[in-house]
């Protein structure tokens, strides 16, 4: 199977997976519903990151970035809604349980997620006819390059004992995103993909505590797990800190283009 036919087979294995899970969420099977739409969702992004200007690709990956945006409010309220229950706060936990059929509604009637399905439909033939004529013949050099980018960029953003966390988090989610999407042509080792998925999830940690803090001063109901939230943020922060040494030590050598670009 060629490069070409692979990467196709990976984007209708996971339009596959788009329609269970909706067929999960529309059906209120579990909980997880969801959340394995949006990484079916990531997952596309991923693979499509390295060719988005290309005629064809960019308007999927838009659909995509579009259900991505959309669903985001409600996943994060789920995860809420699990840490008040985790927290013994029912009357809390049951009071946002109420909002999430309408959210979950307003995520199965919408223009974005029928545009996306739209859009996988028309997307194979699409992009056959692109190869027919030439087009992806450097597909893979193209991938390559936008590896070794966003290890140029990871490494710009872990070098600035400066650079905003919050930004972080997100350089260092589309580096483990793109890794994970074409792994067999990532510079980083087993060692440096681990390390960075260790450093994904304690900045993930801190950033969940973080923004519960920040809900704090508009849902009065929040407060009593203020303290514990914020000595929570401040943990994980440390341990982001200490994982971003080891990181470091890890990284492959840059392109010698280390600049911040997106």
């Amino acid at each position: 199977m060629s490069f070409v036919d692979k990467f196709v087979a990976e984007i209708l294995a996971l339009q596959v997976s788009l329609y269970h899970s909706r067929a999960r969420l529309q059906a209120r099977t579990d909980g997880e519903a969801l959340h394995d739409l949006r990484i079916a969702v990531r997952r596309i992004r991923s693979l499509l990151r390295p060719m988005r200007a290309m005629c064809g690709v960019s308007v999927l990956n838009n659909a995509a970035a579009e259900v991505g945006r959309l669903t985001t409010p409600t996943r994060d309220l789920e995860v809420m809604i699990q840490e008040l229950e985790n927290k013994g706060l029912s009357a809390q936990a049951q009071l946002r349980k109420a909002r999430l059929a309408a959210h979950y509604s307003k995520i199965l009637k919408s223009s974005a997620l029928k545009s996306l399905f739209v859009q996988l439909d028309e997307w194979p033939p699409a992009f056959r006819s692109v190869e027919a004529r030439g087009g992806l013949k450097n597909a893979q050099p193209l991938i390559e390059k936008a590896l070794k980018k966003q290890i140029d960029r990871l490494h710009f953003a872990v070098d600035d004992t400066g650079f905003d966390r919050h930004e972080l988090r997100i350089v260092v989610k589309q580096t483990r995103y793109l890794t994970e999407a074409f792994p067999k042509l990532s510079p980083l080792s087993p060692k440096a993909t681990s390390s960075l998925k260790a450093l994904q999830s304690a900045l993930g940690s801190w950033h969940d505590h973080y923004q519960w803090c920040q809900k704090v001063l508009i849902e009065s109901d929040l407060r009593p797990l203020e303290k514990a939230w914020r000595g929570c943020a401040e943990t994980a922060l440390e341990k982001a800190e200490a994982q971003l040494i080891d990181l470091a030590k890890l990284l492959p050598k840059t392109s010698g283009k280390k600049s911040w670009s997106k």
